[in-house]
């Protein structure tokens, strides 16, 4: 699996980068998410994929689908995304966030980033 791009999805940047009453259901909005990636991957993307969907806050307990695997983040929700970038090692990875210093911090690790519309019209 070394050469199967991961794809590590910041859900809580995704879900909140459309303003379409997302916080009155976070847990939900995280699950159409989830089940989105399942349904999708990433459009644009050919090839083998693995996709991890962090998940923090109200999110946490959302559970994996084949397709998707969600990691709920026991803290900081960026900083589980910089984990799985850095256990990645030599691998192919793509996270999918807007957030400047996140995007940075992984950057720095040899990471593509990627916006949310990425996977998200």
């Amino acid at each position: 699996m070394s050469d199967v791009l991961l794809v590590v999805v910041d859900a809580a940047n995704v879900v909140g980068s459309v303003p379409d009453g997302w916080w009155r259901d976070r847990r939900g909005a995280a699950e159409r998410l989830r089940d989105r990636l399942a349904a999708d991957g990433v459009p644009g993307r050919d090839g083998p994929m693995e996709i991890v969907l962090v998940v923090e806050g109200a999110a946490r307990g959302v559970e994996s689908v084949p397709g998707v695997r969600v990691e709920s983040a026991t803290g900081s929700g960026d900083d589980r995304m910089v984990e799985l970038v850095a256990e990645a090692g030599e691998r192919p990875v793509l996270v999918v966030t807007a957030d400047r210093e996140l995007r940075r911090r992984v950057g720095e690790l040899g990471a593509e980033v990627a916006g949310p519309r990425t996977v998200r019209p």
